[in-house]
């Protein structure tokens, strides 16, 4: 992905820009005893600032990775996770929360937007070639 995945910006649905900041990732097992990958972001939007964590669950990350024939790794997660905080701002779904799972469903459709991106790459680094 040619975006900046530690800050971007995204529009929500009232016209307002958001600028996000992506923090850590961290197995969330050591902090909430649950089997999945955590990613944390810092969000801005003018006054109004707010943390998210968005979680991928362990089991559906191997499933999603083996379904798609990939190691699961830390930078795959990561832009699993931004792909989520771009959709939960452009669609303001489930903006209410601070710790939002990421459904299965919806991580498939992010991995293959994912798969999408960096066929565009290959792509366009064979061009400059």
């Amino acid at each position: 992905m040619s975006q900046d995945l530690r800050h971007f910006q995204v529009t929500d649905p009232f016209g307002r820009t958001w600028d996000v900041e992506f923090r850590w990732q961290q197995n969330a097992i050591s902090i909430r005893h649950a089997d999945a990958v955590d990613c944390k972001y810092y969000l801005s939007c003018g006054g109004e600032k707010r943390e998210l964590v968005v979680a991928l669950r362990h089991p559906d990350l191997l499933k999603v990775a083996a379904e798609r024939g990939r190691p699961l790794t830390d930078p795959w997660v990561i832009r699993l996770a931004d792909h989520h905080v771009r959709h939960m701002i452009s669609t303001w779904e489930d903006m209410d929360k601070v710790l939002v799972t990421v459904p299965y469903e919806d991580l498939v459709r992010h991995s293959l937007a994912v798969a999408d991106e960096e066929e565009r790459e290959r792509e366009r680094a064979l061009r400059a070639r």
